[in-house]
């Protein structure tokens, strides 16, 4: 998988834009990090490369043994958010638990799978799109903001602002050891 990223911890929002600073300041007064540690929490998404929106929201991944256990962590700490909910479903044919809810403005999705976070595909994408953008500068950035303004979900967004063929999601992994 290449070599660790800086989006392993969260220290590179600290110095990042009001947003990611914000985001920091969220993540670790509510103590959600510390709260899912053991199942190796990421935040994945949008704002790790500040190409948020209005309205998005903050993606964390997990790595989970105990289906059971991390779903009765999520409501057991998480249940008394606004808007919790979870679910179980299969996606890339793994188990899958899933936990929304908000902690003040900010929609929080805890995504959590029997693989590590190193190989979810959440994490392969941030990889691929954060070198994309370091690659291809400002341009970029400003016109996948513009297509996820327009609607379009942040893959899909890439790959047209870049004019990847086929499937966006699978495209993107051709970039991820750049």
């Amino acid at each position: 998988m290449g070599k660790p990223s800086k989006f392993l911890t969260l220290e590179y929002l600290k110095s990042g834009s009001q947003a990611q600073q914000e985001v920091f300041r969220l993540l670790t007064e509510s103590r959600l990090m510390h709260v899912l540690l053991a199942y190796h929490p990421v935040l994945a998404g949008t704002v790790p490369l500040d190409i948020n929106i209005e309205g998005s929201d903050l993606d964390i991944i997990c790595q989970f043994d105990d289906k059971r256990q991390f779903k009765e962590l999520l409501i057991n700490e998480f249940s008394n958010h606004p808007k919790f909910q979870t679910s179980e479903l299969l996606m890339q044919g793994r188990e899958t638990v899933i936990a929304n809810f908000y902690i003040e403005d900010w929609e929080i999705e805890v995504f959590g799978q029997a693989v590590s976070v190193l190989k979810q595909a959440a994490y392969r994408h941030l990889l691929a799109e954060y070198s994309l953008l370091k690659q291809h500068g400002d341009w970029l950035k400003e016109e996948v903001i513009k297509l996820k303004k327009g609607g379009y979900k942040t893959e899909p967004a890439f790959a047209k602002a870049l004019n990847l063929p086929s499937d966006p999601y699978q495209a993107l992994f051709a970039f991820e050891n750049e």
